[in-house]
């Protein structure tokens, strides 16, 4: 193997190797000028590393070829959507190649007849779901990004959305990859089917691997049929406790909120400053409604959801009959990302899953952290699967405020696992998690991991260093 690709990560390619990379990438898919590759090196995490090379994938053939490329010459690969990923998952840490997906955008087949959509990886999530809803469906994952994130960034994360609480995450959404291994063979996983059980599971052993196995290069995905109709609702509650119960009596009825959403009394507190809502001043928790289905039916089933929702600590719910009423509703979820990017300089935002009659352990267990590190945590979330987002504010320029968030979120990894949680749900680990994961996950296990790594990608060029921590 040349030892060409060993190269510092800040150190250009030798001309030799450089003219070697070209040929098997195309001229017009290679990017080496350190200006045009700076931007390919940073994930919405804001780490960032200079590639040594961008080479725009272009189609599965090229893709192979440039994987067993990369496997000569000891580079590493990284595979990378459009950015949008919060944990540094494609950030080229030890240099090498990213392999930008973007140019890969088409929608080769939509078949509404076995409810199955054919796309490249490159794909944004919300150009599927226009092009399909054309047709009557759409594809469940729906990730706040869906304008700019790719459907090789929702597989590669398992990136879900608010609307997993009634339909699922990409892992039950789709239906079989094609893609190309560490070691540049070529294969192809799951059937056109809703049943089939011939073989591992390989489908959903990629869903969620972060490029650390294979490269994805197209994927068949199940669609769904879009609801007749959509009822929206609100309810305000006095304290946590009290719409954490609301919850668990909403997912006990059975009625299914297609989203149900959760904002403490800190996002609340962070809108009402921003925006002015009109929320009630007493307010300490919000809960944000969907529930849809056929339009005869839904009536019965929002109020359904308002009497589940109905206890001690409910000030009042409120339920949209126009669109009108469903933007007013919605504001004061929508007024929350900008409302945290004025309220500090810096913010770690951390999503983690905890089960979902323990949300309330969770968020006091936090308060008491901020508390005790003099950092503000704002909590907010996926509520109906207890996926909760956690948001350290702080001002990295005030002596030891830097310090300290990372002592406050090492204790909160450490809470969230002892309350029977996971350290992510639709985020990902990238490097941000990665030293965080042999708390959760035992050796044996650990070791399993590192062996299906090895046999998927043995020389460890594609995004090495990311998801487990190594052994």
């Amino acid at each position: 193997m040349s030892r060409d690709g060993d190269s510092p990560p800040d150190k250009p390619f030798s001309p030799a190797l450089e003219q070697r990379l070209r040929s098997v990438a195309g001229a017009a898919n290679l990017m080496t000028g350190r200006v045009d590759c700076w931007p390919y090196g940073y994930d919405n995490s804001r780490r960032h590393a200079c590639p040594q090379a961008v080479v725009f994938g272009t189609g599965h053939e090229q893709i192979r070829d440039l994987v067993l490329f990369c496997n000569r010459e000891g580079i590493p690969l990284i595979p990378r959507g459009r950015g949008t990923g919060t944990t540094g998952a494609t950030v080229p840490d030890r240099g090498g190649i990213v392999l930008s997906l973007e140019r890969m955008n088409r929608i080769l087949e939509i078949d509404p007849d076995n409810r199955l959509a054919r796309v490249e990886p490159g794909v944004t999530n919300q150009a599927l779901q226009e092009a399909i809803a054309a047709k009557g469906f759409f594809w469940p994952p729906d990730p706040t990004s869906a304008a700019a994130c790719t459907i090789g960034g929702n597989l590669a994360y398992n990136s879900a959305g608010p609307r997993a609480v009634k339909y699922g995450t990409p892992r039950e959404n789709t239906l079989g990859l094609r893609a190309v291994t560490g070691l540049g063979e070529e294969i192809r996983t799951g059937v056109l089917t809703t049943k089939g059980v011939v073989g591992y599971d390989l489908t959903r052993l990629l869903i969620g691997s972060e490029g650390t196995l294979a490269v994805i290069t197209e994927a068949t995905l199940k669609l769904t049929p879009l609801p007749e109709a959509k009822r929206t609702l609100q309810a305000a509650y006095r304290d946590i406790p009290s719409a954490a119960r609301a919850v668990s009596a909403i997912m006990a009825q059975p009625v299914t909120p297609c989203a149900l959403e959760f904002m403490d009394a800190k996002s609340l507190e962070l809108v009402r400053n921003f925006a002015n809502p009109g929320l009630p001043a007493e307010a300490g928790a919000l809960l944000m409604i969907e529930v849809d289905g056929p339009a005869h039916g839904l009536d019965q089933a929002a109020e359904s959801i308002s009497r589940a929702a109905a206890n001690e600590g409910l000030i009042l719910v409120e339920t949209a009959r126009d669109a009108q009423a469903v933007e007013r509703l919605w504001r004061t979820r929508k007024s929350l990302s900008p409302a945290l990017r004025q309220a500090a300089p810096k913010k770690i935002n951390e999503d983690v899953v905890v089960p979902v009659s323990r949300i309330p352990a969770l968020v006091e267990g936090l308060d008491r952290l901020s508390r005790e590190h003099g950092i503000l945590i704002v909590n907010f979330g996926h509520a109906g699967n207890g996926n909760i987002h956690m948001n350290l504010l702080f001002d990295p320029a005030e002596p030891g405020a830097t310090q300290r968030a990372e002592t406050c979120l090492d204790a909160a990894f450490d809470l969230v696992l002892s309350l029977g949680g996971t350290l992510s749900g639709e985020h990902g680990v990238g490097l941000e998690k990665r030293d965080f994961i042999d708390r959760e996950i035992d050796p044996a296990t650990l070791r399993l991991m590192r062996a299906i790594k090895r046999q998927f990608d043995p020389n460890n060029i594609l995004n090495p260093g990311k998801a487990l921590p190594e052994a």
